[in-house]
């Protein structure tokens, strides 16, 4: 039987002892209120139908969607081979508390072997993080132990592949949750060997994403490393992790908890300095995610970090000689609660755009209460009214300056943004991360936004938006089959718990006996697009959290003729992957530009590349290229389209 839920709960009293811890801690007294909770409600019960009203409704009012989405994705994940499994530490899981730990983990995606087939590497809290070797097709074959890239129980969070030394080999770099960062060397055949310790990039703290790029265009690539901030306590957990403070999420009032990020310069031959200071960008924010482009036009790659627990700062690169914090000019509000954020090009104009995506101020007393109506009204909808009123300025530091929720940066050109999120239809509800993918082939760049929570929430939507020509983006994963999942999952076995004996004394274990299993929600954490099954459309891989992943595998190419192209850069002067090139394609009258900034999703930085969809264009007319070097570059002879094109610098 399905079980009704009521809360017995003052939410004005525990406000009033203490407004900041109230972020998560709502469920967390759900569970204490009834312990059955979290095993006896059939979430699937209660979210199947819900989900089928939601489809039914999104494609009833699709008829204004005249991007083309008569495709859909399907589950390749059991024909894969891949047996991947992502597992958490108890206090995401069993010993469930509000922490930063429950962010999730990282996938990316390179071709490790040179064979011309993308592999994939997954992270994990605990176990192993494991390295698939693509066989084509859609098969893959775990490697990791050869490869020697496994990490257990490192509590893994990011991965990046780059090239960090300019031998065209995907070296890999590990972020961890204080057990220490490890670089990994690229050896050739699938064969990795760690550097950590002389790389200089050994360093042990509460680092998240990395943004590999030029900042100098020296021809090495440089790193910025984020670090969240000091959530964890001396104590120990469960396979090694570090307990957290039981008010993580009010660490960014604590100034003796702050935890710079860290920009290293690589100084060749495998080693990297420190050149934070020296570069003026000492920065404070409580930072999982960045993103770099040009965006004023100098050749040389800015910085945007997105602030998980206030503001975020865009730095402006003063060509390789330092950086100045630049947000209050170009973007005077910004997103309270940021996770990532990705400059792209929505409207096909030339300039670089911004979508920021806004997890942590849906977080709320308010939103969760009403999130349990699954209203799709809320989801769309921003949090201000609620996070001003529910938090105060001790806790928001400045909400004068921020929106709460996600934002959509249109450049107008000259320096100036306009937000456009609400305009653009881009709100999403408990996002973590964005994979910017043309879906459809179209010419214009579609959003899959990674969404929901896990245990002890209710299910949240993945979100795949369609762009409309440039004018505005139409929900659409629900046109597309992205959900209900093609899976058909809803819940899993998160944990089990051995109520007689090592867990007797747990909240959950009362009045129970034996090993009893409990159950939470799937949610999506990081994800990658890419051709999986090589037949030209994008596909989507996924990293779940405390799950398995999803390898959702389009059918586009199924249902019309498509015209792409794939392009590979190789630099000469510049960085071996043209990290920092811009790419502008003209065909069929209209001209595509991507910035390649090397970034495939939430967590990850990764060697894929780039796809450009050319609509009805059957040939490429022209494809220019302006180097990190400074070199321009125009391109007309043996443009095929529907194939992989490497485009080669010059020299001088």
């Amino acid at each position: 039987m399905t079980k009704t839920i009521r809360l017995p709960l003052d939410f004005g009293l525990l406000r009033a002892a203490n407004p900041a811890r109230t972020i998560g801690w709502i469920c967390f007294l759900m569970l204490a209120a009834d312990p059955a909770w979290a095993q006896d409600v059939d979430r699937g019960a209660l979210t199947m139908p819900y989900l089928l009203r939601r489809q039914a409704y999104q494609r009833t009012n699709s008829a204004g969607l005249t991007a083309f989405h008569d495709f859909a994705f399907k589950d390749g994940l059991p024909a894969s081979g891949i047996t991947f499994t992502n597992r958490v530490v108890d206090e995401a899981g069993k010993d469930w508390i509000p922490t930063h730990y429950d962010h999730g983990n990282g996938v990316a995606v390179a071709d490790v072997d040179g064979d011309g087939i993308l592999d994939l590497y997954f992270t994990t809290q605990l176990g192993e993080n494991q390295l698939w070797r693509g066989l084509g097709r859609g098969k893959y074959e775990n490697i990791t132990g050869r490869a020697g890239v496994g990490m257990k129980d490192a509590v893994s969070t990011a991965a990046s592949f780059v090239d960090i030394d300019n031998t065209g080999r995907p070296d890999l770099f590990v972020t961890t949750i204080r057990h220490g960062n490890h670089l990994f060397e690229n050896l050739g055949g699938g064969q990795f060997r760690e550097i950590t310790r002389e790389s200089g990039l050994d360093y042990s703290g509460h680092s998240f994403a990395t943004v590999f790029f030029d900042f100098d265009n020296d021809g090495l690539v440089d790193v910025f490393l984020c670090n969240v901030g000091v959530f964890t306590t001396e104590a120990k957990g469960r396979g090694g992790f570090y307990k957290a403070f039981p008010d993580a999420f009010h660490g960014h009032v604590h100034p003796e908890r702050t935890e710079h990020s860290i920009l290293y310069k690589n100084l060749g031959h495998h080693r990297f300095k420190d050149v934070t200071k020296d570069m003026n960008l000492t920065y404070d924010g409580w930072s999982g995610e960045a993103t770099a482009v040009d965006f004023n036009g100098d050749g040389y790659p800015d910085l945007y970090v997105a602030n998980m627990q206030g503001k975020n700062h865009y730095f402006e690169n003063q060509k390789g000689k330092g950086f100045v914090d630049r947000t209050a000019d170009h973007f005077p509000k910004t997103p309270w609660g940021a996770m990532q954020a990705k400059f792209f090009d929505f409207d096909n104009d030339g300039r670089m755009d911004l979508y920021v995506v806004d997890m942590h101020s849906d977080m709320n007393e308010a939103q969760i209460r009403l999130a349990g109506n699954f209203n799709p009204r809320i989801e769309k909808s921003k949090s201000e009214a609620w996070c001003t009123k529910q938090y105060d300025e001790s806790f928001l530091q400045g909400s004068s300056n921020n929106i709460f929720g996600n934002a959509f940066y249109v450049n107008l050109g000259g320096g100036k943004f306009a937000e456009r999120s609400d305009a653009l239809g881009v709100e999403t509800y408990w996002p973590w991360g964005i994979s910017v993918a043309d879906f459809n082939a179209d010419g214009f760049g579609d959003l899959f936004v990674t969404g929901g929570m896990g245990f002890p929430f209710r299910y949240g939507i993945n979100s795949l938006l369609l762009n409309q020509e440039g004018k505005r983006f139409h929900d659409a994963e629900f046109l597309l089959g992205v959900e209900p999942r093609p899976s058909g999952e809803i819940e899993i076995d998160y944990f089990t718990l051995d109520c007689s004996g090592a867990d007797k004394d747990h909240r959950l274990a009362q009045g129970k006996t034996g090993k009893v299993p409990f159950k939470g929600t799937v949610s999506t954490r990081s994800s990658v697009a890419l051709d999986v099954d090589d037949d030209g459309d994008l596909d989507l891989v996924t990293l779940e959290w405390n799950y398995r992943p999803q390898i959702l595998l389009s059918t586009l190419s199924d249902k019309k003729a498509i015209h792409y192209a794939k392009i590979n850069l190789v630099g000469t002067k510049s960085n071996r992957q043209g990290l920092g090139a811009l790419v502008t394609v003209h065909a069929g009258g209209k001209t595509y530009t991507q910035y390649a900034d090397g970034k495939s999703g939430y967590l990850a930085q990764s060697v894929l590349p780039l796809y450009f969809g050319l609509g009805d264009a059957a040939r490429i007319d022209r494809i220019e290229v302006r180097w990190p070097s400074g070199i321009r570059q125009s391109f007309v002879e043996g443009l095929e389209s529907n194939r992989l094109l490497t485009l080669r610098e010059k020299a001088d």
